[in-house]
């Protein structure tokens, strides 16, 4: 059995502090770098990082190419692939900046992690996603039970996500001082909720129906009234689970404790559109649900601007670029209708084409 090198133990705890405290990244980001350079050391045998020479990058590649998820048995997907090396490729080239190594390893033998122009393509092609439609929502909401508290905050965490768009991650972190039924208003505080990029934003509920917003209405209400919930307490409570007198472990209401990972989350979701006889989506697919929604009832460049801001958006190119793929029925109805001849066209279509130019120059700029 191979040993950890010493050094290569030293350096990589001083790589983790660069990532987590110059470059900021997350715990979790933190953490598949390491697991990337755990396995680069496995197939290298361990040895000293001073010794690394292109052709153990060039050998590391074939490797991964070969190898299997251990979930799936599937072979590595290329974008899996491809993010591992460009780990690997950032993590050498800062050793070649620390003094023991600038000598030792030259800067462009990290070059060789690259994958090929073909195998890259591959790996960064944007691929379709899933996505729900509000109505198949709303269908998984009318048919979820809502007799027991556990089923009652299920429910009501379907509908708070396509209420809000808020990330799973969010979600599980959310107390009940940040949802404001008044203003219909959530207030992602990123000292306390676990918001992506740590960003501090108000969310204002999307008009996704009347339903969503009752049940969340109804589920805020039967936490303070019902439950005795306090401001600090979580909107979304973990599972109390007790020995029960069958001496089996089961659910046995709520307690007063946040969900630490999402994991629960994504199993509500999966409990819920299976109920409904429908494919699984996750949280975050509801994300483009309701981008796609606001494409349809936006207007202008300043309405789109809004929406992409309520979703926690920079810029309105991070909505389109991310989330903003035209579905595949509307692809098709548009080129037919593009392909038929110019007959009958209004008089005012032209004027309609430069406002629509005028509104993509707006959404570049803003």
């Amino acid at each position: 059995m191979n040993k950890k090198c010493t050094n290569n133990v030293r350096i990589i705890k001083a790589y983790s502090l660069f990532l987590t405290e110059a470059k900021r990244l997350s715990e979790h980001s933190v953490d598949a770098v390491l697991k990337s350079i755990n396995r680069f050391e496995e197939y290298n045998q361990f040895k000293d990082f001073k010794q690394f020479h292109y052709q153990q990058a060039v050998g590391f590649k074939k490797y991964l190419l070969k190898q299997k998820n251990v979930t799936t048995g599937e072979i590595l997907s290329k974008k899996t692939i491809s993010t591992s090396l460009q780990q690997l490729k950032s993590f050498f080239q800062w050793l070649v900046m620390q003094n023991e190594y600038k000598n030792k390893i030259q800067y462009t033998d990290t070059e060789y992690f690259n994958l090929s122009k073909k195998d890259a393509r591959i790996a960064t092609a944007k691929r379709k996603k899933a996505v729900p439609k509000i109505e198949q929502i709303i269908s998984v909401l009318e048919i979820m039970p809502c007799i027991s508290s556990v089923e009652l905050r299920d429910r009501a965490l379907v509908a708070f996500t396509l209420l809000t768009g808020a990330r799973d991650s969010a979600i599980a972190s959310i107390k009940l001082k940040h949802i404001d039924l008044n203003d219909n208003s959530l207030f992602q505080d990123a000292s306390e909720v676990k918001t992506k990029f740590s960003k501090t934003f108000t969310t204002y509920f999307f008009p996704v129906g009347d339903l969503p917003l009752q049940i969340v209405s109804d589920w805020v209400e039967y936490l303070t009234n019902e439950l005795e919930f306090g401001s600090e307490d979580p909107l979304f409570p973990k599972t109390k689970v007790e020995n029960a007198p069958s001496r089996q472990f089961e659910a046995m209401g709520l307690t007063k404790e946040h969900w630490t990972t999402a994991g629960p989350i994504r199993r509500v979701f999966k409990r819920a559109f299976r109920m409904a006889d429908l494919p699984y989506f996750n949280p975050h697919s509801f994300r483009n649900t309701l981008v796609q929604l606001g494409e349809e009832l936006c207007h202008s460049a300043e309405e789109f601007k809004a929406w992409s801001q309520n979703l926690g958006h920079e810029g309105v190119l991070t909505t389109f670029y991310s989330y903003g793929d035209v579905p595949d029925y509307k692809q098709a109805a548009l080129l037919r209708k593009l392909g038929k001849k110019a007959e009958n066209v209004a008089p005012d279509m032209e004027e309609q084409f430069k406002q629509f130019m005028q509104f993509q120059a707006m959404l570049k700029t803003s």
